[in-house]
């Protein structure tokens, strides 16, 4: 599918991607969603709780809010999607990746960014409760889990209408290299710290599984995902974890109409995160590649982000 030209214009003080991204992630507020918790058993036994909220009338249709890195059901890039689309005869289900919820889940595993088979968990409940139409949006690693879902060997339910996926990091090796870069120091050390101070947690239930000095012994994301995320979840290494997870491999393959916005002065994204060949050679896929917006920072008037009006609009084209 041809490149979609984009449209987005940030006021001027919002085409820093640092200032966008920064402003976005401490500074946005989102009021009048009306959440409502439910938990759900996963397919091997753990938890997973989601945040509903409802349109006025009844809805047969159903967008699924994926967040990013220690993110949550109530970060405002979640909530503004699900408020606008409750605004247009839409459900919302936001949902808390494992241990994201204020709960740490049972196992010692939790969450990463190619496990989709919580998605799917997440999907087949949808459907159970009676959705016939189903939209999936996601931010940064919830849209690379999108992705990777979209595209791996698995049939597809056709209640799954469509997807949008935000800063979407699709080649992970790579973006870990610029999440460690200098001008995204401040970014690093924040994720470092919650990521760390979870598996602290961890240690308290699962003392067998890692030791205080490996935990002590990491200074980086990387050697996060060396000491926990790729040993916690069956991958050999870091390097195996990210080569496996990305979903960059998967996008040929994708068979439902899917848009991506990646930002060109997103700072998290390297230049294989921009799939341009991919979205040329699949008609379901749209790529739009912003000048502007930083990473999830696509500020428009109003509170409402341009990436939640294009989700709207491109569900709504469907028709």
């Amino acid at each position: 599918m041809p490149i979609v030209e984009s449209t987005f214009k940030p006021l001027f003080q919002f085409k820093n991607g640092f200032f966008a991204t920064v402003y976005s992630g401490i500074f946005r507020k989102v009021s009048g969603v009306l959440q409502k918790r439910e938990r759900i058993e996963t397919r091997d036994h753990d938890f997973l709780d989601l945040d509903w909220s409802y349109s006025e009338g009844k809805s047969d249709a159903v967008i699924i809010l994926l967040h990013g890195l220690e993110g949550h059901a109530q970060r405002p890039y979640v909530t503004g999607t699900a408020k606008l689309f409750n605004q247009n005869e839409v459900d919302a289900v936001c949902v808390n990746f494992r241990s994201c919820s204020g709960e740490d889940n049972r196992f010692y595993n939790s969450y990463h960014s190619g496990a989709t088979n919580d998605l799917d968990d997440v999907i087949q409940h949808c459907i159970q409760k009676g959705y016939s139409e189903i939209y999936i949006k996601g931010i940064s690693i919830g849209g690379n889990m999108i992705l990777k879902y979209l595209g791996e060997d698995r049939e597809i339910p056709k209640e799954v209408k469509s997807a949008i996926a935000i800063s979407v990091p699709v080649h992970l090796i790579s973006s870990a290299k610029e999440i460690h870069r200098l001008a995204n120091k401040p970014f690093a050390i924040r994720f470092k710290k919650h990521l760390v101070d979870k598996l602290k947690i961890k240690i308290k239930n699962f003392p067998d599984h890692v030791s205080i000095e490996e935990i002590s012994s990491i200074k980086s994301i990387r050697d996060f995902d060396e000491v926990y995320t790729s040993r916690a979840h069956g991958f050999n290494d870091a390097l195996d974890y990210y080569e496996k997870s990305s979903s960059l491999q998967f996008l040929k393959n994708i068979k439902v109409k899917t848009l991506i916005i990646n930002a060109l002065n997103d700072s998290f994204l390297s230049h294989e995160c921009y799939p341009v060949k991919e979205a040329k050679q699949n008609d379901k896929l749209y790529l739009e590649m912003p000048k502007y917006g930083g990473h999830v920072g696509f500020i428009s008037k109003g509170n409402i982000y341009y990436n939640e009006k294009r989700a709207l609009d491109f569900i709504q084209q469907l028709y």
